[in-house]
């Protein structure tokens, strides 16, 4: 088995990237093997629990206040409506519960809200994620205690092509939220988004700055940019789709034990492309109609491509000493043993 590696330098990723195709994707595949059930695929479902508004100026974000994308600005949701979602998502197949808010930087009584909304979801039995901007290490204590499994925070890009994308926090600012939410003993998703017009270079230091983070973080979107009217980054040239796979191959090499997640941009794949991607090593999705307030492929068609292809969805074992936990241990839900059966009882 690949032994994981802090130390990787620009120029070998670059060398990565610059594989023969067949190659690059031989090599993925095999370390992703050796780590992992090479047909089981993650899946989360992701929920914007308060959309709009943000006063970042990230130039591919709709939910930006500055941009005229239509998104309408809403407030939190309420603890039965985030838990009326999370059920759905649960029956649907869904293992991992993901809430985003559009905040920069989240109040402590904002904080305090949805931590209350983790407690409900993560009494179903399903993982939790969140996304609420910075965070302080209080905050991420705050969230810890309530239950939540993973944070997410992304670095979006390479450090010198940043800049170019964000102007209203700095890079280090996010990694000061990732060492926060490690110190508090959360897992960490962070990714980020490829198709702004960087080049292979900056791709390479995007993946290269998370696979030598202190931590290799549990999770990593690789999100392809979804274009969005009325963002700065509406009309940028496309990445070429075999561009995305290399870069899914290497995150793969780089990250071995990581989930790799196809994130943003899914809509916009073919099934084809998908199945390149799977076997270059991602092996996590998001399931749902939408992701925050862009498309994403629905329920069935993923099903459906999951048994095109012999794929099925991971299976979390729920944490010993939970409600859930307890429930399944006690055989109190329908009989069947599944941790995500979605009966009545289990949640």
């Amino acid at each position: 088995m690949t032994a994981l590696r802090h130390d990787w330098t620009r120029a070998e990723v670059c060398a990565l990237f610059e594989l023969p195709f067949n190659d690059l994707l031989a090599r993925a595949h095999a370390v992703h093997r050796a780590h992992h059930d090479p047909n089981a695929v993650q899946v989360s479902t992701l929920l914007s629990i308060k959309t709009g508004g943000c006063p970042e100026d990230c130039a591919y974000c709709p939910q930006a206040a500055r941009y005229d994308t239509g998104v309408a600005a809403h407030k939190l949701m309420s603890v039965e409506a985030v838990l009326e979602r999370a059920r759905a998502a649960k029956a649907a197949g869904a293992s991992r519960f993901c809430m985003g808010a559009a905040w920069r930087a989240p109040k402590d009584r904002e904080v305090a809200q949805v931590a209350e909304i983790v407690a409900a979801v993560k009494a179903l039995g399903l993982e939790t994620c969140a996304t609420l901007g910075m965070l302080s290490a209080p905050q991420a204590d705050t969230l810890k205690s309530a239950g939540l499994d993973y944070y997410n925070h992304n670095l979006d890009s390479a450090p010198e092509f940043y800049g170019e994308i964000i102007h209203t926090r700095q890079y280090q600012d996010r990694l000061d939220t990732l060492e926060h939410v490690r110190d508090a003993g959360l897992k960490t998703c962070c990714g980020g988004i490829v198709g702004m017009g960087e080049t292979r270079e900056q791709r390479a230091g995007l993946l290269q700055t998370l696979a030598t983070l202190p931590e290799h973080p549990q999770s990593v979107p690789i999100n392809r940019l979804v274009q969005v009217a009325g963002t700065p980054l509406a009309g940028t040239a496309e990445l070429d789709p075999f561009e995305f796979v290399r870069t899914i191959a290497v995150a793969r090499l780089l990250m071995p034990a990581s989930m790799v997640r196809l994130s943003a941009g899914r809509a916009g794949m073919s099934d084809e492309l998908q199945a390149l991607c799977f076997f270059a090593g991602a092996n996590s999705i998001f399931y749902g109609e939408k992701l925050l307030t862009t498309g994403n492929p629905d329920v069935a068609h993923d099903q459906a491509l999951f048994a095109r292809l012999g794929l099925h969805a991971l299976e979390v074992e729920p944490e010993p000493g939970t409600a859930h936990a307890d429930l399944v241990a006690a055989d109190a839900c329908c009989g069947d043993g599944r941790a995500n059966c979605g009966c009545s009882a289990a949640a």
